[in-house]
C-alpha cells in the first residue's frame, strides 16, 4: 500500500474490522431475509444497513445487500462463511461475503486523457475513494510524473493491434503480481482481447464519453454535434466482449444547445466523465453493485 493511502486508511481500517457485507442473489421465495437475519443473530451479528429488491414475488430474482456489525467478526469471518453453505443451498444463492476493512486494490489504466485518472486520485487523496491504488498502467507517458509523484508505481506499456496479445500478457503479469481485485480504464484506448475480459468477469470499469446506447464507438461528441443533440452524457459500465455493451453501472447527462460545437462538447462531457467513472468504482469498492445478465442492480 503505497504512503497516500496509508495517511488517512488506520482509523477507517479500525473502525470497520468487525464489519461484513453481504451480496446475495437468488430465486425469491418466501424467508429469505428472516433465515438470514437469524443466521446473522447467531453469531451476535447487528444489521446496521439492508437493502433489497425482487423483480417479481413470484417467480422473479431476489437481490439484497446487507451490511452488519459483528463482535470478533476476523475471528469469526471462516466460520460464519462456511456455516453460510446451508442457507445458500436452501435458497439457491449466488453470494459473497466481504469484511469492510479488506481494502480492494485497484489498478488503473490510461491513455492521454488524464482527467478521470487526476479525480479518482484527488477523491483517493481525500479519503472519499476507500481503496488501494496498486499500480497504474498507461500507453503513453504523460501521467508518469503525477502518478509517481504520489508514490503509485507507473507502468510505461505502448500498446497497437499489432503487439496487442504481447502486451496484455505484460498487464496481466503485473496485475497477479499486485493482487489487483479491479482494473479501471480511466480512458485508456486500447480494445482489450477476449481473453483478457474473460480474466476478469466483472471485475473491469471502463468509462464511454457518451450516453449508451447512442453514439457507441469512435468520435460521439463530433457525431453528437452534427445530430444537433441537446442532451450529451457519459455512461460507466462493465467491460464484456461486446464494445460497449457491458452491463451499465451509472449515467449522467448535461444540457447543451446550438451555440456548443464539438469541443465546448468534449469539455462538458469530461466533466461528466469524472463524475459518473468515480460513482461507479465508489459504488464497486463498497460492494453495492449486483450484475444480472446484461444488468446491474446497484444499491
Amino acid at each position: 500500500m503505497t504512503p497516500f493511502a496509508q495517511d488517512h486508511l488506520p482509523t477507517f481500517k479500525e473502525n470497520k474490522k468487525n464489519t461484513g457485507r453481504l451480496m446475495i442473489k437468488c430465486p425469491d421465495q418466501p424467508g429469505i431475509v428472516a433465515a438470514v437475519s437469524s443466521f446473522l443473530q447467531n453469531f451476535e451479528a447487528n444489521i446496521i444497513e439492508l437493502s433489497q429488491y425482487s423483480m417479481d414475488p413470484n417467480g422473479g430474482t431476489f437481490f439484497t445487500r446487507i451490511e452488519f456489525e459483528c463482535p470478533e467478526l476476523e475471528k469469526k469471518a471462516m466460520g460464519m462463511t462456511e456455516a453460510f453453505e446451508t442457507i445458500a443451498d436452501q435458497f439457491s444463492m449466488e453470494w459473497t461475503y466481504t469484511n469492510v476493512s479488506d481494502l480492494k486494490k485497484i489498478a488503473i489504466f490510461v491513455s492521454k486523457e488524464p482527467h478521470c485518472l487526476l479525480e479518482l486520485l484527488w477523491e483517493w487523496q481525500s479519503g472519499d475513494l476507500l481503496a488501494d491504488i496498486a499500480l497504474v498502467i498507461s500507453n503513453h507517458e504523460d501521467a508518469r510524473e503525477i502518478v509517481e509523484s504520489l508514490h503509485i508505481p507507473f507502468y510505461y506499456l505502448p500498446a497497437n493491434r499489432d503487439i496487442r496479445k504481447e502486451v496484455e500478457a505484460k498487464q496481466l503479469k503485473l496485475l497477479e503480481e499486485y493482487e489487483v481485485d479491479l482494473i479501471v480504464l480511466a480512458r485508456y484506448m486500447q480494445i482489450l482481447t477476449p481473453e483478457f475480459v474473460s480474466a476478469h468477469p466483472n471485475r473491469i470499469i471502463n468509462i464511454h464519453h457518451s450516453f449508451l446506447p447512442a453514439f457507441i464507438g469512435a468520435r460521439p461528441y463530433e457525431r453528437a454535434y452534427d445530430r444537433g443533440v441537446k442532451l450529451i452524457g457519459a455512461t460507466s459500465h462493465y467491460v464484456t466482449n461486446d464494445l460497449d455493451e457491458g452491463p451499465i453501472i451509472e449515467q449522467d447527462t448535461d444540457r447543451v444547445d446550438h451555440r456548443d460545437h464539438a469541443d465546448d462538447m468534449k469539455k462538458i462531457g469530461r466533466s461528466i466523465e469524472r463524475r459518473v467513472l468515480a460513482r461507479a468504482v465508489r459504488w464497486h469498492l463498497e460492494d453495492r453493485i449486483i450484475v444480472h445478465h446484461n444488468k446491474t442492480v446497484v444499491f
